[in-house]
């Protein structure tokens, strides 16, 4: 019986063929890379195949589904001459069309399992950005956050949120001593700014069971790394909920996994489709931050690859990390354009077969220019070849299809059923039924101690008979006369005088 067809042998894994075989070495592989072409080159495709070739090594990968069309990974492609005579084209002998073990997430939850985290976890400084709030309001968010951290109030949704910015707003004086000023002004734009990430999804993102990120990290029964897609199609339609979760994720990797080293092959591939989303006007310290994950992710054995039309969408700061490149063709019809593919190819080592940039522009549908690092971690000279079919389905799959496999998993019972628990929003009903019930009492207190000085004086002059009133006006008429008799007979005497 022949050998099933393995893109990674003898510690190589085959990605593309030109004049001859060009290897990405899983040792090398969590020095990051990057996939650029144009719109229809075949950017998706390099990302399938590569994370196939990643499975067949035993690395876990994790990728986002942006149009819904990758969820076939999971069941073999369709046997058809042309798929037939490109494999045999680039001697991919044996090849076979074949799925690979794969898990569906979805933070809607409608094609995977739901995804969630608790605003906790996803820090301040990610929310502000998130929900676009200006410095102040940053710096306020960040009080709330530290104020709820010195008391033990537990951010798991976003209702928790705005019952701790409510109470805060009541009882500012309780905190402005020990945290700062913190105006109703601002607390109240916060407040609508989370009503507002609410409708946009955060509603569904926010809450437990908190995504275990050691879900992600697994291989199956035969030692092949599964495959973790996010479906995406809905979350892209809110660009700043999606990079910010793309940001979290990475994050969370960075805090939860400890040192790596220089490991053989990375512990889990991430593949960031659509990068430009990230960084599209994303201000100068979040930038930096992506530098500084990116730079130390790797010691944590986590290879990240970025997907997007035109290296120009990636900072030249991050550029620089990304070692493992694919180039598939640009555009070159502005000055714009032409622009980006001249730094396109000065990125690359010169093949003298070939002049770099004119091949940008010229190559078909499924071809790329390709380096990777070699066994020293120097960038190989440039080729110009076809990257291998992959061997899964290109055909998304049906509404029907996703529920058979998503029932099927083991994470359905686990991440399925939202779970509510002791939180910060019952500490703040607690805290503010406490307060009515003090307010209540004080005011029962004064209630009952008015009434007893004012009865009395109201009882002594009721008791005067109608008689005693009589006499005690003659007496006051009397007084009142003789008084100003007095004071008469004295203005005369000085007059006189």
């Amino acid at each position: 019986m022949p050998a099933v067809f393995n893109m990674y042998s003898e510690g190589k894994i085959w990605i593309a063929k030109g004049d001859e075989r060009v290897y990405l070495l899983p040792r090398m592989a969590n020095r990051h890379g990057l996939i650029t072409g144009a719109s229809g080159t075949g950017k998706t495709v390099t990302m399938r195949v590569l994370a196939e070739s990643f499975s067949d090594a035993g690395v876990p990968v994790f990728f986002s589904d942006m149009k819904g069309d990758v969820g076939g990974v999971c069941k073999a492609g369709e046997d058809t001459e042309k798929m037939r005579g490109r494999a045999e084209k680039l001697g991919a002998d044996g090849f076979e069309f074949r799925g690979f073990p794969t898990v569906f997430w979805d933070v809607y939850g409608d094609c995977g399992h739901p995804v969630r985290t608790t605003v906790s976890s996803m820090g301040a400084s990610l929310l502000a950005r998130l929900m676009d709030l200006t410095g102040v309001q940053s710096d306020v968010l960040a009080m709330v956050f530290r104020i709820c951290k010195d008391k033990g109030w537990d951010l798991i949704d976003s209702k928790d949120l705005v019952s701790v910015l409510q109470h805060i707003a009541k009882n500012r004086n309780d905190y402005i001593a020990e945290y700062g000023n913190m105006s109703s002004q601002t607390l109240g734009a916060i407040q609508r700014s989370v009503r507002t990430l609410e409708d946009e999804g955060g509603n569904f993102f926010f809450g437990e069971p908190a995504l275990d990120i050691f879900d992600w990290i697994r291989v199956d029964e035969s030692g092949k790394g599964v495959l973790n897609v996010l479906n995406s199609q809905k979350l892209s339609r809110s660009p700043k909920l999606y990079s910010t979760f793309m940001m979290w994720l990475i994050q969370e990797l960075f805090e939860r996994l400890p040192e790596a080293g220089d490991p053989e092959k990375p512990k889990l591939v991430f593949f960031f489709d659509e990068a430009h989303m990230l960084f599209s006007d994303a201000p100068k310290p979040v930038v930096q931050n992506i530098e500084q994950m990116v730079k130390l992710i790797r010691s944590k054995g986590v290879g990240i690859y970025f997907i997007s039309q035109s290296p120009s969408d990636i900072p030249d700061s991050v550029l620089a990390q990304l070692s493992n490149r694919v180039q598939h063709a640009l555009r070159a019809y502005t000055p714009s354009e032409q622009k980006s593919v001249k730094a396109a190819a000065s990125s690359f080592r010169a093949n003298e077969k070939f002049k770099t940039e004119a091949a940008i522009t010229e190559l078909g549908v499924g071809e790329a220019l390709v380096s990777c690092l070699d066994e020293k971690g120097i960038p190989t000279v440039v080729e110009r070849a076809f990257v291998l079919p992959p061997q899964s389905c290109l055909s998304p799959l049906t509404q029907a299809e996703y529920e058979g496999i998503i029932k099927a998993s083991r994470f359905e019972s686990k991440y399925r059923d939202r779970v509510e628990r002791q939180s910060a929003y019952e500490t703040m009903q607690s805290l503010e039924e406490q307060r009515q019930k003090e307010e209540a009492k004080a005011a029962g207190s004064k209630a009952a101690a008015k009434p007893s000085g004012g009865t009395a004086s109201a009882k002594s002059r009721s008791t005067k008979s109608p008689a005693t009133k009589v006499a005690e006006k003659a007496i006051n008429r009397a007084a009142a006369t003789a008084g100003r008799e007095i004071g008469k007979g004295i203005f005369k005497s000085l007059f006189k005088k």
